[in-house]
């Protein structure tokens, strides 16, 4: 038996990385967390605390907003959602890594005040984007509610990372953006596809002008849109869901009909993937199937 889960999506321009911009970030979670006082997920979009003016160079910035995780800007968002009591997704930062690179990564604090995980893009969009990529799927517990899988803007566009992230068992993918383009109308399409095809929860979170341009929106499992915000206005996003939906259509199947985790008979071959130069081996996918799934991570350095 899982509790409805009230999450707020906070569609907003982006702050700067300057150390009174985490003062002025926290000030405005403490605003949203007032004014929806039962919210238990609080999220912002890609990069909310590592914007950069039309003046500066974005790779300066990059260089000089990137902190090891448990840095001085992490301890303050731990004690943030410590204080808030709330799941707190404080949008994407710029990681300085062991390994010395710069990461575009999100990072997870709970309600107490712990950093439970830390998904690093593994799609950053070449040639625009210079940080390291990401090598790891990411999916965390909330106790009580069930998983939550993250990605990250344009990881969107590349359906083994959803699949992937329903594979071990997530039942809301939350993909933080970054997009002030065109093409947000194709990834508005995505995120109902990638619902679809996965039966999951998806919750894509875009920045406001003049970072993004909004359209942010939550699908549920049969690809249904529960809830879009306006193009390019500062808005807060609010639902409640049931993640033990995502469980129910995986398990009855789309309209009562379509059980995409169960294709395979009995003693099927594996099907070979010749881009992987890999193959589907039917038993390991059965026993992904959302419902059981591998265990839950949260990869953290």
């Amino acid at each position: 038996m899982t509790t409805p889960l009230p999450i707020a999506l906070v569609q907003t321009s982006a702050r700067h990385h300057a150390a009174d911009d985490v003062d002025a970030f926290a000030r405005d979670a403490r605003r949203v967390r007032a004014a929806h006082p039962a919210v238990r997920l609080l999220a912002y979009p890609e990069l909310h605390l590592c914007g950069h003016r039309p003046s500066e160079d974005p790779e300066c910035v990059m260089t000089e907003a990137a902190q090891p995780l448990d840095g001085p800007r992490g301890a303050r968002l731990a004690a943030l959602a410590r204080e808030l009591d709330v799941w707190l997704i404080p949008g994407t930062v710029y990681e300085r890594g062991a390994d010395g690179r710069v990461y575009n990564t999100a990072p997870v604090y709970s309600p107490a005040g712990e950093l439970v995980a830390a998904y690093r893009k593994i799609f950053p969009w070449r040639p625009h984007e210079t940080t390291a990529a990401g090598a790891d799927f990411v999916v965390f517990e909330l106790p009580g509610h069930g998983r939550v899988g993250l990605t990250i803007c344009y990881d969107a566009w590349f359906p083994e990372v959803t699949r992937h992230l329903a594979w071990q068992g997530a039942d809301l993918v939350l993909n933080l953006v970054r997009t002030p383009t065109a093409d947000r109308a194709q990834e508005v399409v995505l995120a109902r596809a990638n619902a679809i095809v996965n039966q999951v929860f998806m919750a894509s979170l875009n920045a406001a002008a003049p970072d993004g341009v909004g359209r942010s929106l939550v699908v549920d499992p049969e690809g249904r849109v529960r809830a879009e915000s306006g193009p390019g206005t500062e808005e807060v996003l609010t639902d409640v869901v049931d993640l033990a939906e995502a469980r129910r259509v995986r398990a009855r199947g789309t309209a009562g009909l379509t059980r995409v985790w169960d294709p395979f008979e009995d003693g099927a071959p594996p099907l070979e993937l010749p881009l992987y130069a890999g193959r589907i081996e039917p038993g390991r996918w059965r026993r992904g199937a959302g419902v059981g799934g591998e265990a839950a991570r949260g990869v953290i350095e």
